[in-house]
C-alpha cells in the first residue's frame, strides 16, 4: 500500500471514529434528559447541519428529536427543506410509522368495495369524531377504491356503545354509514360478540393517539382528514394499475 492510500485510510478512520464518539456522546446527553420514558432506537448525523436525528421508541410511538454534535441542545419540531418545502421530518416520522398492511387486523374491519377495489385504505375510525366523517364523505365519492373502516371507539362512552351496536348490526357498513353520515343510532342491542376492546388495545400498542389514524396499502399512516385530492394522490402512488 502506498503513503497516500494508507494517509487516506488513516483519515477516513479518524473521521469514523470522531463520528462514533459524537453518536455516543449524543446518545448519553439525550438519555441523561428523558424524562417520559422511552428507548432510544436511532442515533445518526443528518446530511445538513451539524446536527444528529435522535429517534427515541416510547408508548406513543416513535418521537424524533435533533442534537448539535457537542450534545448541548436538543431540538424538537419539523425540518423544512427550504428550496422544495417539503417537511422532511413529517416524512422520516411516516417511514418510523409504517406497519406492514398485512399486521392490520381487517378480519375486525367493516369493508366496503366499490369497483374494482384495487385502491385499499384502512382507517382508525370514531363515530364521533367530525374528522373521520369528513374523511369517510370524501372517499365515497371515489371509485375502485376498498375501504376498511376499524371502529376505534376512544371519544367517548357513547362511541363504545355505537361502535359495538354497529358491529352487532346485520347490516354494519350500512349502519357505520347511517351513524356516521346521518346520525341515525344503530338500533342492534349490543350484546353480541364485537372487537371493539381489542381494536382500542390495537390502537394504543401502534400509539394511535388521534381518529382518523388511517393507513395505504404501502403500510404508510397518515393522521386527520386531508384535502380528498391529496387523499386520492397518495392512494394512487400506492395501488396498483394506478392511473
Amino acid at each position: 500500500m502506498t503513503i497516500t492510500k494508507l494517509l487516506a485510510a488513516a483519515a477516513l478512520l479518524a473521521v469514523a471514529c470522531t463520528a462514533a464518539a459524537d453518536e455516543a456522546t449524543v446518545r448519553r446527553m439525550v438519555q441523561e434528559q428523558m424524562r417520559r420514558g422511552g428507548t432510544i432506537e436511532s442515533v445518526q448525523k443528518t446530511p445538513w447541519g451539524d446536527l444528529y436525528e435522535v429517534v427515541v421508541r416510547g408508548r406513543d410511538g416513535a418521537l424524533i428529536y435533533y442534537v448539535d454534535s457537542r450534545a448541548t441542545v436538543i431540538i424538537t419540531g419539523s425540518v423544512i427543506d427550504a428550496k422544495t418545502g417539503r417537511n422532511l421530518t413529517e416524512e422520516r416520522q411516516r417511514r418510523l410509522d409504517a406497519v406492514k398492511w398485512e399486521s392490520l387486523p381487517l378480519q375486525w374491519a367493516i369493508t366496503t368495495v366499490r369497483g374494482s377495489g384495487r385502491r385499499k385504505i384502512a382507517i382508525l375510525s370514531d363515530p364521533n369524531c367530525p374528522y373521520c366523517k369528513r374523511l369517510e364523505e370524501g372517499l365515497a365519492t371515489l371509485d375502485d377504491i376498498t375501504v376498511h373502516i376499524l371502529p376505534y371507539a376512544i371519544l367517548s362512552p357513547a362511541s363504545v356503545r355505537q361502535a359495538k351496536a354497529v358491529w352487532c348490526a346485520k347490516d354494519r357498513a350500512k349502519s357505520w354509514d347511517d351513524l356516521m353520515f346521518r346520525r341515525i343510532e344503530p338500533r342492534a342491542a349490543p350484546d353480541c360478540d364485537t372487537p371493539v376492546e381489542k381494536l382500542v388495545e390495537f390502537g394504543r400498542r401502534i400509539g394511535a393517539t388521534a381518529t382518523p389514524t388511517w393507513f395505504l396499502e404501502s403500510g404508510e399512516r397518515y393522521s386527520g382528514a386531508l384535502p380528498l385530492d391529496e387523499v386520492r394522490r397518495l392512494l394512487d402512488a400506492t395501488s396498483p394499475g394506478k392511473r
